[in-house]
Order: structure tokens, then sequence, then C-alpha cells
């Protein structure tokens, strides 16, 4: 059994080498920052790669109906569509609205689920957006109360 000192040291060497094949870069690119940062939802559609926004039975969101806690809110978007690139998950009166991007391949079961904080009342969106530049969204509104009395 290794010892403390050796797993470190193993660790450290581990760390090293993935640093030097540039893991960083490859997580700095998978990050969108300027989608992340906008302060709409078109906005932050438009800077994922979305271009024209059309409604669809076939992106399902899943959100309450009324979030007892507005620190921790669930929910999933999940859909079948083939051609799916990314997958996310916005809160229109959030400071900043995009929550989560999924993303995805058509050998992935388009089926994800996350939480959010929600300051207020607002309509939740689920959005996949296609290969060929297509935004397909869905929205639900989920009402935010402290109690859970749907005031």
């Amino acid at each position: 059994m290794p010892t403390r000192r050796e797993t470190l040291q193993r660790s450290a060497a581990v760390a090293g080498l993935l640093a030097a094949a540039g893991l960083p870069q490859f997580a700095q690119a998978a990050f969108n920052k300027s989608a992340f940062e906008a302060k709409s939802v078109q906005d932050a559609i438009k800077a994922a790669g979305g271009a024209t926004l059309i409604e669809s039975k076939d992106v399902i969101l899943t959100a309450p109906d009324i979030a007892e806690n507005g620190a921790v809110v669930p929910m999933g978007v999940s859909t079948a569509l083939p051609g799916v690139k990314n997958v996310l998950l916005l809160v229109e009166k959030n400071p900043l609205a995009l929550v989560a991007i999924f993303h995805s391949f058509d050998s992935v079961d388009n089926n994800f689920v996350t939480r959010a904080k929600m300051g207020q009342t607002s309509d939740v969106y689920a959005v996949a957006l296609m290969a060929d530049g297509k935004a397909l969204w869905s929205k639900k509104e989920v009402k935010v109360t402290l109690g859970g009395c749907g005031g």
C-alpha cells in the first residue's frame, strides 16, 4: 500500500504531465465566457451559437411550478432530436441568464439535470442548439416563494 507521501508525489507528477500536455487550454476552450456573461436570454443563446429561435415541443423542460427555496431550484432538459450540438438552461430574470451549457453528440442521451439559483419568479428556458444553427426552445414559469404558498 503506497504511503501518503508517495501518493502526493504521484499526484503532483500526473498534474505536471497534464499541465504540460495543455489540459488548461482545453478547459478554457470549452468555457464560453461571453455566453455566461450575457444579461438576456437572447444574448446568451446568440453568444452560444444559436441563430434562428424556434419554439419546439421536442425540447422538454422539467422544473417545479413553485420553488420553495430559490437557492436550489432543480431543473432539467431532454430531447431525442438528432444533430444537437449544445443544450442550454437559462433563467430570464437572473442577473446573468445562462445557468448551464451541456455539450452534446448524436451518441449522447440528451437528458441533463442541474440545480440553479433563482432570486425571483421567472421564466426558465431549455434550448437545444442544432448543428445547422437553429435554437429550438421551450419555457416554463417557475414561481419562487419563501414558504411555498405560491404568493
